[in-house]
């Protein structure tokens, strides 16, 4: 018996048809938690700018996961510093629990930190309590909202120091 195939992170454009499906998968998942004004998702178009680095989790040839950052510049709510924003974090259901989240935004804040960026940041609902303590297992810690975001009694802040 082989063994199963390890799991590979690279940098790929987020416009594939299977990753556009990963996109669906969770989007579905979302529209079934909040209201549409509370889900504050990325799209397509604005996953490929210049300032956004996209990532694919993938076993052999089935994605199973993707994650992005987009740089963005400082602000009063980031004392002035520019940070980087995690997005469309994403791991199939039946991949949980392997490790490939967490591959994902390490290598999301290694970017970061290559580019210079000290500080990371993301938006989730509080009606996923695994994300939640996902990324309170990585390191987040709750903050006040940033990035033109308003508290809507649904979404919770986080940011990480890096380095």
């Amino acid at each position: 018996m082989s063994a199963e195939p390890a799991i590979a992170i690279r940098a790929e454009s987020p416009d594939q048809p299977e990753v556009v499906a990963l996109f669906r998968e969770l989007d579905d998942y979302l529209a079934a938690l909040y209201e549409p004004d509370h889900n504050h998702i990325l799209g397509v178009q604005e996953l490929l700018a210049q300032h956004v680095y996209f990532l694919v989790a993938r076993r052999g040839g089935d994605a199973l996961g993707c994650g992005a950052v987009r740089v963005m510049p400082p602000e009063a709510a980031t004392d002035s510093q520019p940070y980087g924003e995690i997005k469309r974090m994403f791991v199939r259901p039946q991949q949980r629990g392997r490790g490939v989240a967490r591959a994902l935004l390490e290598k999301l804040e290694a970017r970061l930190l290559g580019r210079g960026i000290r500080l990371a940041t993301l938006e989730t609902g509080d009606r996923q309590p695994e994300a939640l303590r996902f990324y309170e297992r990585c390191g987040y810690v709750r903050r006040a909202a940033f990035g033109g975001y308003e508290e809507n009694g649904t979404s919770v802040f986080y940011a990480r120091r890096l380095g």
